[in-house]
C-alpha cells in the first residue's frame, strides 16, 4: 500500500495531459503482464470509463464497496473514483473504454445516463437489450482500432449510445422523484463532491444551487433517503474510508483533509458512525484476508 492512491493515465502509465477529445479502447487482458487479473485501488483523475466484462468473473470495487459478477457485466466510473478488480486472468476478458473528462462534457447532452455517479449493472447475455449493448461496444473498439477520419467524433457518438443503453438497463424501475427533483438531487450529490472538505452548511448548498431548503431537503430526501446534511457526512466518511483503506497517511492528515480540525473529533465521528474508532477500523480491513 502507497502513500496515497495512484492516479494513472491508462493503467500503469503514470499520469499525463489528456487532450479534450482523448478516448482509448482496449481490453482488459491487453495489460496482464502488469497485473496478472489482480488491479489494486487506483483512480483516473482526467477520464471516465466504461468496463464491460466479455467473460469470467470476479470481485470488482468502487471506493469501498466490493461487487462479485460473473459477465456479462457493465460498470461507468467516472473520473476521481477509486476502483479496482480481482478476476481470474485465464477465463476473464473485458473492454475498457477510456473517455477524457472534456469529451464527457459535450457527451453529457446527447445521453441519458448521470456521469456524476459510479455504477456497475450484471445482466444476462441473452437477453437483446444486453447483446446490443455488446453490438455497440464491438463498433466503438472497431472504430479507435481503424483510426479513420473523423474517429473522435464517431467515438463520441457511439460512446453516448452505449452510456445510454447502460441507461436503460438500469432502469429496473421509474424513478421516484419528478425529473426536476432528480436533476436538483444530481447537483447536489455533484457540489457536495467538490466541497465536502470545506465545511460548507447546508444553507451553503441551498444558495449554491438556487433552491429553497424545502426543495433542496425533498430532493435529498427522495433521491438518496437521507436529509442534506446526512448526504454531506457520509461523503466524508466514504473519503475518510477510502483514506483509510489505500493511503498510510496518519488520522490527523485524513482528518484535516476531509475538514476536521483534529484528529480527536475525526475519531468520534467515525466512532458515531461505523462503531469502531478509524484506526481499528483499518487494521482490521488491512488484516484481513486477501488484504492487500
Amino acid at each position: 500500500m502507497s502513500s496515497s492512491i495512484p492516479s494513472f493515465f491508462v493503467y500503469g502509465e503514470p499520469e499525463q495531459k489528456v487532450e479534450p477529445g482523448f478516448f482509448h479502447v482496449e481490453t482488459v487482458m491487453a495489460r496482464r503482464n502488469l497485473h496478472q487479473g489482480q488491479v489494486k485501488a487506483h483512480k483516473h483523475d482526467q477520464m471516465g470509463q466504461i468496463t464491460y466484462w466479455l467473460s469470467g468473473g470476479g470481485t470488482y470495487f468502487i471506493d469501498d464497496k466490493p461487487l462479485d459478477f460473473s459477465a456479462p457485466a457493465i460498470s461507468f466510473v467516472p473520473s476521481g473514483i477509486v476502483h479496482g478488480f480481482s478476476v481470474d486472468p485465464e477465463t476473464s476478458d473485458a473492454i475498457v473504454v477510456s473517455i477524457a473528462d472534456g469529451a464527457l462534457l459535450s457527451i453529457r447532452e446527447q445521453t441519458t445516463l448521470g456521469l456524476d455517479t459510479p455504477m456497475m449493472i450484471r445482466g444476462d447475455g441473452e437477453d437483446r437489450h444486453w447483446r446490443r449493448l455488446a453490438e455497440l461496444l464491438d463498433i466503438v473498439a472497431d472504430e479507435y482500432a481503424c483510426g479513420a477520419t473523423g474517429a473522435q467524433r464517431m467515438l463520441a457518438s457511439l460512446v453516448a449510445a452505449v452510456l445510454t443503453q447502460i441507461a436503460r438497463l438500469a432502469a429496473a424501475a421509474p424513478p421516484t422523484a419528478q425529473p426536476t427533483q432528480a436533476m436538483l438531487a444530481t447537483e447536489l450529490r455533484r457540489l457536495i463532491d467538490l466541497r465536502f472538505r470545506e465545511n460548507w452548511s447546508v444553507g451553503h448548498y441551498t444558495d449554491a444551487l438556487a433552491t429553497t431548503p424545502h426543495l433542496l431537503a425533498k430532493a435529498s430526501r427522495d433521491a438518496f433517503g437521507m436529509q442534506v446534511k446526512e448526504l454531506i457526512n457520509e461523503r466524508r466518511l466514504l473519503e475518510a474510508k477510502r483514506l483509510l483503506l489505500f493511503t498510510v497517511r496518519p488520522l490527523e492528515d485524513i482528518a484535516y483533509e476531509i475538514g476536521f480540525a483534529d484528529a480527536a473529533y475525526f475519531s468520534r465521528f467515525f466512532r458515531l458512525r461505523v462503531g469502531e474508532a478509524p484506526s481499528d477500523w483499518r487494521r482490521a480491513r488491512l488484516n484481513s484476508p486477501g488484504a492487500g
